[in-house]
């Protein structure tokens, strides 16, 4: 039998988290006896053994890591559904943009000038804009290409922009032109600073595990680290900051992105203002180089 259900979906992912019967059936509210019986009913359902058992304690198996990534994206979109749909009962409802905090102001600015009685802005931590779209709080996102984790969103391309080194203003290599990654690693004595990955851990490195921009502005005023951002950042800098272009970090675009399955003619509307906007953007530009 290929059903499955919610209720024995989220047992299984507990015990996959936990990784031990007791310490999930606490969580989940429940006695041990009936959450054993239920994984155990599961097993036999699919033909397959989820988990190894013997008395080190439990492992996934093969199959069992297969399902808990399936059954996460499941259960998300469960929690998602029941958000979206009560958003959209709401007489006053607004579609909600995620988008990290700091990233790309004078695109958000004009985007809400165009938009500002129909979108909620939420500014999150580094990487939750695609957690957000999943479980449904979220309608649209602002993300980076090629830092976020785009799977299974659509998204239009909105703007392409050079990387730039943050440094305190008073380091020597803050009065060159350009530099280079190895610049900043070879000669600014400063280490750099570290963001998450997908999965929320970090490279290994010297540097700061950076959480958010207000802390990164800090650390780096205080001639503790040094960044690399995109060139947008500098709209968020203090006096205390210096940015740099540097000639070899790849570039970054910004994309909207929105659940690829999502119908929603607001966010289409959005998404046609964001795309305008880019273009008129990218004219300015180009007209300004070549004035």
């Amino acid at each position: 039998m290929d059903t499955l259900e919610i209720r024995e979906l989220r047992y299984f992912v507990t015990v996959a988290e936990e990784l031990h019967f007791s310490r999930a059936a606490e969580r989940l509210g429940i006695a041990q006896p009936p959450l054993s019986r239920a994984i155990q009913q599961l097993e036999r359902r699919l033909g397959v053994a989820l988990f190894d058992r013997d008395r080190r304690g439990v492992a996934l198996t093969h199959a069992g890591q297969v399902l808990l990534e399936e059954a996460r994206v499941i259960l998300a979109g469960t929690i998602a559904a029941a958000r979206r749909t009560r958003r959209a009962a709401s007489p006053t409802q607004r579609l909600a943009l995620a988008t990290k905090a700091g990233a790309n102001h004078e695109l958000l600015r004009r985007l809400l000038d165009a938009h500002s009685t129909d979108v909620e802005v939420t500014l999150c931590g580094v990487g939750e804009q695609a957690r957000m779209l999943r479980d449904g709080r979220a309608d649209v996102a602002l993300m980076q290409r090629p830092f976020d984790d785009l799977s299974g969103l659509d998204t239009e391309d909105l703007l392409t922009e050079e990387q730039v080194a943050i440094l305190p203003a008073g380091h020597p290599l803050a009065a060159r032109t350009r530099l280079s990654m190895a610049d900043i690693r070879g000669e600014s004595d400063l280490p750099v600073a570290r963001w998450p990955r997908h999965d929320g851990t970090y490279e290994p490195g010297p540097g700061p595990e950076i959480r958010d921009s207000f802390q990164l502005a800090q650390l780096v005023a205080l001639g503790q680290t040094v960044a690399v951002l995109c060139a947008s950042s500098r709209s968020w800098l203090w006096s205390a900051h210096a940015a740099i272009p540097l000639t070899d970090a790849p570039h970054v675009t910004t994309v909207l992105a929105w659940p690829a399955h999502s119908r929603s003619r607001a966010v289409a509307d959005l998404v046609r203002t964001a795309t305008g906007l880019a273009d008129r953007a990218s004219k300015e530009e180009r007209q300004a180089q070549n004035a």
